[in-house]
């Protein structure tokens, strides 16, 4: 049954229909998204989690199978033009790239955000044991990645047509190796032991661990371009904009907790400041190729803390939380076609991959952390955490995606590996803490960013 002509997409929409159309998908969006959210809080699962899961069900693989025009007109992803000495063009529809600009926008705030509430001491104060903790997170999966990509290479529907071996490795290591670091500081602000050594060793190893894993896509996109001078302006830059961040910048953006204290707040114009901050520093390292969530990290851990990190808080995490950022995890979810994953060879390597990625990130962190002198119970939760790959994977992989390094069936295939790994987390946790009690978050803390990953 075809669906009647208001429902159809011509070739020519004005911007009156695509704002018309976004509207609607935004209310579905919304809809779902807390619907499956109320389920996910009875099975123990995160909003985030319920989300991630959300943006799959809106895809193909769930929607696109029960109605298939509807979702098609809901989510169009492409747009077929006529040219005008015959044939066609294909392009990406209007409407998926204005979801997926205002997505970017939901995921620098949020990174923003995540950055506020970072505290630099936790790695001063455990280098030795988070430095072991995080290289062991980082070399055993990127070797075990690496190795499974040459393999994969070679069957062809993997990775795209002028991807080398080497940039296949690269990049397949790349993602075994991230850590969900926003989901650590989630499920350690809800326990109430972000203080404890426990979790200063975790977000600092988590921390640590992300920052290697985004150098290390920078050498793949490098590699993938030809071009020595991308590596070098991606890591360069990216170096020179940190240290120019946390020990040039720092000292001027104390003006805004001034401001806040003789404002008794954050006014519009300090408030629009910090977002001016924040846009420059996400363009630059877009730019220089380490892509704007990186630079959105790193300025909000540069910004002064206190009643000003409050105060940013108060205006903007819960429109972040609950309206922008869902419409990352649909867009991710609108790639994700389970149905690519079609043959039994495909579930072994999906299964593959699976294992490896729970056995080189969560095992290789429990041992280092054992080695580093923690018990065997600290130990496990420690590798239970880094092993959650969350939002963090969602955005190597589609930048993945979207640069055209890997296909649509590895980046399906790599989204149930992180969604799977994201679901393990929190009841592992549960299980590894039951005589912990749960506590209460102290006036003042953050709720917002408490119940996302």
């Amino acid at each position: 049954m075809s669906l009647p002509r208001p429902f159809l997409y011509h070739a020519r929409m004005s911007n009156h229909e695509l704002v018309i159309h976004l509207f609607m998908q935004l209310a579905v969006i919304l809809m779902v998204c807390r619907a499956v959210g109320i389920l996910g809080r009875y099975m123990g699962q995160t909003q985030v989690v319920s989300e991630m899961i959300a943006g799959v069900m809106l895809g193909p693989s769930l929607f696109g199978i029960i109605a298939p025009q509807v979702q098609e007109w809901l989510f169009p992803q492409r747009l077929v033009l006529e040219a005008s000495g015959g044939g066609a063009v294909t392009i990406t529809h209007p409407s998926m790239s204005i979801l997926y600009a205002v997505s970017q926008i939901g995921l620098v705030l949020y990174m923003f955000l995540i950055g506020l509430e970072f505290n630099s001491d936790l790695i001063r104060g455990r280098l030795r044991s988070a430095g072991l903790v995080s290289g062991a997170g980082i070399v055993v999966p990127f070797t075990l990645g690496a190795m499974v990509a040459f393999s994969l290479h070679r069957q062809g529907e993997y990775f795209s047509a002028g991807i080398s071996p080497w940039s296949a490795a690269l990049y397949l290591g790349a993602s075994m190796s991230i850590t969900a670091f926003p989901m650590l500081a989630r499920i350690l602000y809800e326990k109430g032991i972000a203080g404890t050594r426990l979790g200063t060793l975790t977000l600092a190893a988590g921390s640590m661990d992300d920052a290697i894993a985004w150098c290390l896509l920078a050498l793949v996109l490098a590699t993938f371009k030809g071009s020595a001078l991308i590596a070098w302006l991606a890591i360069g830059g990216g170096l020179l904009y940190v240290l120019g961040m946390l020990f040039l910048a720092r000292p001027l953006l104390r003006v805004f907790a001034r401001w806040t204290e003789r404002d008794d707040g954050v006014s519009m114009k300090t408030l629009l400041s910090t977002l001016l901050v924040l846009m420059l520093g996400a363009w630059f390292t877009d730019a220089i190729g380490i892509y704007a969530v990186f630079g959105a990290f790193i300025a909000g851990a540069a910004m002064p803390r206190g009643k000003f990190v409050q105060g940013v808080r108060g205006h903007t995490e819960f429109l972040t939380t609950t309206f922008l950022l869902p419409i990352f995890f649909v867009y991710s979810g609108l790639n994700t076609r389970i149905g690519l994953v079609n043959t039994t060879a495909l579930w072994m390597t999906t299964g593959l991959i699976l294992l490896l990625a729970v056995a080189g990130k969560g095992l290789a962190c429990m041992l280092a952390a054992r080695v580093s002198g923690e018990s065997w119970s600290e130990s496990a939760t420690i590798g239970t955490l880094m092993n959650a790959r969350g939002l963090m994977e969602l955005i190597i992989l589609n930048i993945g995606l979207q640069e055209g390094i890997i296909q649509p069936t590895l980046f399906t295939i790599m989204v149930l590996m992180a969604v799977l790994t994201t679901l393990m987390a929190s009841p592992l946790f549960n299980i590894l803490n039951r005589s912990q009690p749960r506590v209460v978050p102290a006036a003042g803390q953050s709720e917002a960013i408490a119940g996302v990953e």
